[in-house]
């Protein structure tokens, strides 16, 4: 059977591009060069690439990238966007699970929940970091972006999200927040670019700063900083809030 992340993105690559939290690409790749100093000869793995916005983005700018996601449709998307742009990125179908890569990376980025949080167990999420660590070498970065914990204690993830819709955005209901497990349950309804209407029964896992430090330092990460994450603008001086829907995670 299918996970809701799985039918959500099918045949979703157009409407995907033109959803509110997919607007800050550059200046996301404006933060992303300078935390790594400009360096042309990084080589870059971007997981759950989606429609391959930052993957593009940075390969325009000169660095090598190799984007994999999920979802054949987004691959698609990603693919043609490139070609278009006669940019020569690998995009791979994988699981963010079960990663074959070892070593082969200097920096990997999974941005806007790309994979990392809409596992149905943490254990899977675990898998995904630790993926994520195995890909990179020695002194290799991971930068991503993941739910705060922090934000539904204070807030409601339903009015945020409201609050941040457009016409013909997905929408969201029914939402719970389970404080036992810091899982947000919704109704999600969307209707893809063939026009299908689906309603899906979504499952996100928010997590705390301090739970982020402890998976990262368990996988053998030196440094670790979280941030707050402002989309399109993510910097170091944004000290993480309660505010936050968001948290920008860099480890080394």
């Amino acid at each position: 059977m299918k996970q809701w992340y799985e039918e959500l993105f099918e045949n979703y690559g157009m409407k995907y591009d033109r959803e509110s939290f997919t607007q800050g690409t550059a200046g996301e790749c404006d933060f992303i060069e300078k935390e790594i100093g400009y360096n042309k000869k990084t080589k870059i793995l971007d997981i759950g690439c989606g429609t391959g916005r930052h993957s593009i983005g940075l390969a325009r700018r000169g660095y090598t990238v190799v984007g994999i996601d999920l979802s054949e449709s987004l691959l698609q998307r990603a693919r043609e966007k490139a070609s278009g742009q006669n940019l020569p990125i690998v995009f791979q179908k994988q699981d963010a699970r079960n990663l074959p890569f070892s070593q082969e990376f200097d920096l990997a980025i999974m941005l806007c929940e790309g994979a990392f949080p809409l596992m149905e167990t943490d254990e899977m999420n675990f898998q995904i970091l630790q993926n994520a660590a195995n890909a990179l070498k020695p002194n290799g970065k991971l930068i991503f972006t993941t739910l705060n914990g922090l934000f539904p204690l204070f807030h409601s993830v339903k009015e945020f999200l409201d609050s941040q819709t457009k016409e013909g955005n997905a929408t969201y209901h029914n939402n719970t927040f389970d404080l036992m497990t810091f899982r947000e349950h919704s109704t999600t309804c969307v209707e893809d670019d063939l026009g299908n209407k689906k309603e899906l029964e979504c499952n996100e896992r928010y997590y705390v700063p301090c739970e982020i430090t402890w998976l990262l330092k368990t996988l053998n990460f030196k440094t670790i900083d979280i941030f707050g994450a402002k989309l399109g603008a993510f910097s170091r001086s944004d000290k993480l809030s309660t505010e936050d829907y968001e948290m920008l995670v860099i480890a080394t």
